[in-house]
């Protein structure tokens, strides 16, 4: 993986070994959440409604179940193996609820090269006291190209009430 945070820069099947691991780091804000339910159309009050969401279990509102899985699905995508990784198979366990300025850790380790460059990889995530949130399995097909870009400038977005 390249040193600098501007450049994307992927690992190949031949250079994957069953054991590697790699992380990726995101942190839930107010506006990644209500960005996310805008997105996905996943307006259970239980994510939004404050007053709703202290009546729940959980006590208050907590982060969709997805958006975790969407930092897998982010960590293949830009870290291992990266950018030309193409997305075929993931299971998920939701082990415990995601709150708003949670941070969480994505590890992605390689449990078995298969044929046609396909790699199994375990993922964990985990928040900032190292509770496990989601833990699973993900299955991609790797690229067999280096490759080497500029990380893409997003457009900034404004939440208006």
């Amino acid at each position: 993986m390249s040193d600098t945070l501007d450049t994307l820069e992927n690992i190949t099947y031949d250079e994957l070994n069953e054991g590697d691991s790699a992380t990726f780091t995101r942190t839930l804000t107010e506006d990644e959440l209500v960005l996310f339910a805008a997105v996905s159309g996943d307006v259970n009050p239980v994510h939004l409604d404050s007053q709703f969401a202290a009546e729940s279990m959980f006590k208050e509102r907590i982060a969709h179940g997805m958006w975790s899985g969407s930092l897998i699905s982010a960590a293949l995508a830009t870290v291992m193996p990266g950018p030309g990784t193409i997305y075929l198979e993931q299971s998920l366990s939701f082990k415990r609820p995601v709150k708003l300025d949670d941070t969480l850790t994505v590890t992605l380790t390689v449990v078995r090269k298969e044929p046609k460059n396909r790699v199994v990889l375990q993922c964990d995530v985990r928040n900032q006291n190292d509770s496990q949130v989601v833990t699973g399995e993900a299955k991609v097909i790797a690229p067999t190209e280096k490759i080497s870009l500029q990380k893409p400038r997003l457009p900034k977005i404004t939440i208006e009430s």
